[in-house]
């Protein structure tokens, strides 16, 4: 009688498992390629001054990045648009960043195009970084904002290209993903478990369609029209926003402004983390605000996260016979997007044997966030602790 319970509640989970990770397959495959690359021929061409050659303000907030800012403001300065500027703010760093940027701007190729501020004091109500691009934005003269971040590395035509596919779909908001630069196995194996995740629980070929709640943001280029901006409240509408780069676009897509993402190749690129426990550290400030700071959403969310990526790799050795068919679909669904993933990044298909590991590491992650955030009653982020009540009256 137990075997035959077994056997039943064996093939439920199995036929779950497979439906799900295959209809997520299928979709992937289907909805991928109506992604643009903007690196491709086509757009390569300098556009016929778009809308009038349209000025374009640069953004970019650091906070103690001494070692990263130099290299990026470095290639902002040598893109081949004629019409940007870019404001760099130093947002209370205690390293030498702020020097670094000051030096830069006083270069005689700078001074007409690279502007510098200074942040000596954060004041309440307002997350740091989202501070320091409002008082960017408040002070740029562009037809269209470029929000980024003081480590991505930029190809001298990424704007151009931007801005041309940007025009001909008429776009308000253009979100470009980078390229992950990876240096060692662990963090190939825990950003390719996270690229999974994204494919899985994001769909970046429906954020074009009005008729879905799907929506985009990315730190590294949230390229936005002036106009959709200031109407949508600015960013002073997520002040006390944690993950402010997706929930910009979550408020600019339920504004009903016109949405994209596209691919770029090596348009622009950043080094994420620095090893497997790299990507943990980046993910543990963050994770519980994914999850709306409720810790019973973050356990339910585990729960299901160990379910649908561990359960495939243990039942195809405990099932008999027929029962590991669906386990062996849901096994072959991820492998094929492990190999879709291949073709547009660094990470080989074989590290799928390793998704198990990722899966661990990142239930690790959640659990993590959400214990040290309740324990110290907020989130200590780049030097400022920022109260758990605040930020949840913060979210969006």
């Amino acid at each position: 009688m137990m075997y035959f319970h077994w056997d039943i509640l064996s093939w439920i989970m199995g036929s779950i498992l497979g439906l799900v990770w295959l209809s997520r397959l299928v979709d992937a495959a289907l909805g991928m390629p109506k992604v643009a690359d903007i690196s491709r021929p086509e757009w390569g061409r300098k556009p016929a001054t778009p809308s009038g050659n349209p000025r374009v303000s640069i953004i970019v907030p650091a906070r103690n990045e001494e070692e990263h800012v130099g290299p990026t403001l470095t290639q902002l300065l040598a893109l081949d648009y004629d019409n940007y500027e870019v404001i760099a703010v130093d947002d209370r760093s205690t390293d030498r960043t702020g020097e670094v940027m000051d030096r830069i701007a006083s270069a005689p190729d700078a001074r007409n195009r690279l502007k510098v501020i200074h942040v000596a004091e954060l004041p309440s109500g307002w997350l740091g970084k989202v501070h320091a691009m409002w008082i960017a934005a408040n002070q740029a003269a562009g037809d269209w904002l470029l929000f980024t971040d003081a480590d991505v590395l930029f190809r001298p035509d990424v704007l151009t290209r931007a801005l041309a596919y940007a025009e001909a779909e008429s776009a308000d908001h253009l979100v470009l993903f980078p390229r992950m630069i990876m240096k060692s196995p662990g963090e190939r194996m825990m950003i390719g478990f996270f690229q999974t995740l994204f494919v899985f629980g994001h769909r970046p070929w429906k954020v074009a369609d009005p008729k879905t709640k799907d929506h985009m943001g990315v730190g590294a280029f949230n390229l936005i029209r002036r106009r959709a901006y200031d109407a949508v409240g600015s960013y002073r509408a997520l002040r006390f926003e944690v993950l402010d780069d997706m929930k910009l676009g979550k408020i600019v897509k339920n504004a009903g402004y016109a949405q994209r993402n596209v691919y770029g190749a090596d348009l622009i690129s950043l080094r994420w983390a620095k090893g497997a426990m790299g990507v943990v550290n980046n993910l543990t400030k963050n994770f519980f605000a994914i999850m709306s700071f409720r810790w019973w959403r973050l356990l339910l969310s585990a729960f299901a996260l160990a379910f649908l990526n561990l359960t495939p790799f243990l039942g195809i050795w405990f099932a008999q016979g027929w029962e590991r068919v669906p386990y062996l679909v849901a096994l072959a669904s991820i492998f094929a997007i492990y190999v879709g993933m291949s073709w547009e990044s660094d990470i080989p298909a074989y590290y799928f044997v390793l998704h198990p590991v990722g899966t661990t590491l990142f239930i690790y992650i959640m659990l993590r966030s959400m214990t040290l955030t309740l324990a110290r009653g907020g989130v200590m982020w780049r030097g400022t602790f920022y109260s758990l009540e605040e930020l949840r009256k913060g979210m969006v």
